[in-house]
């Protein structure tokens, strides 16, 4: 696997930088996170500094991409909690065999063609009792243009994305569909009229629309959404 490679940014992917998103995200897998924590693709380091924000006592993040590991490594640098590896991930698990309370992957899962082989390694990076925790991008009929440019491999469904974690050895804790509202502004923009990620849409939505649905998905979760959260444990 090619260690070096160039990314178009982490700020590209839909959501990546909305605060409020990603303290959702973080809310959601912060009773599973652990003491030790893996970040898989971990780009500019916009989730690792929410993660840094808990009380875990050690986050390794691992990036391959070599245009956004020296902007990681500056974002992460002065914690004394971080490590930053330059490589794939599935390059290095074997130095980290039963290593991570839990493992992260947050945007990142649909851009490694063989996802299967991924959770593998993580099942194995996990201490036992260790949870893996993963938010990817849902809905087939909602792979567009934008999604290619992102180098995304796939958008999942529900049951097919369950039937793979499984697959992998792991017991699904938690499996749900994710911001209901997201699904109509993303087919429109990206699927209908082709358009690229606006920033200012995107911090529009963030501020707007997401406190809301925070509210009415934590009571109700929604039948299908714009993405899926999971979080699943080694046994």
């Amino acid at each position: 696997m090619n260690t070096h490679r160039s990314y178009p940014g982490k700020d590209m992917e839909a959501m990546s930088f909305a605060i409020n998103y990603h303290q959702w995200i973080l809310e959601e897998f912060a009773p599973y996170l652990g003491d030790c924590i893996a970040e898989v693709g971990a780009g500019q380091g916009n989730f690792s500094e929410f993660l840094l924000g808990t009380k875990i006592k050690q986050l390794v993040a691992f990036e391959p991409a070599d245009n956004m590991i020296q902007l990681l490594r500056l974002r992460l640098g002065s914690s004394a909690r971080a490590e930053v590896i330059h490589a794939f991930f599935e390059e290095k698990s074997d130095q980290f065999i039963e290593r991570f309370d839990s493992i992260c992957y947050v945007n990142v899962l649909e851009h490694i063609e063989d996802d299967r082989s991924a959770l593998n390694h993580a099942f194995r990076a996990l201490v036992p009792g260790g949870h893996i925790l993963i938010f990817v991008p849902a809905l087939p009929v909602l792979y567009s243009n934008q999604d290619k440019i992102l180098g995304h491999f796939r958008r999942y469904t529900r049951p097919s994305f369950s039937t793979i974690v499984k697959s992998a050895g792991f017991n699904i804790k938690l499996l749900r569909y994710f911001d209901i509202a997201g699904i109509l502004p993303w087919f429109i923009a990206f699927v209908v009229l082709k358009k690229s990620s606006n920033a200012a849409n995107v911090m529009l939505y963030d501020r707007l629309v997401v406190p809301i649905m925070k509210k009415i998905e934590t009571k109700i979760s929604p039948i299908i959404g714009k993405n899926l959260i999971l979080v699943a444990q080694k046994p």
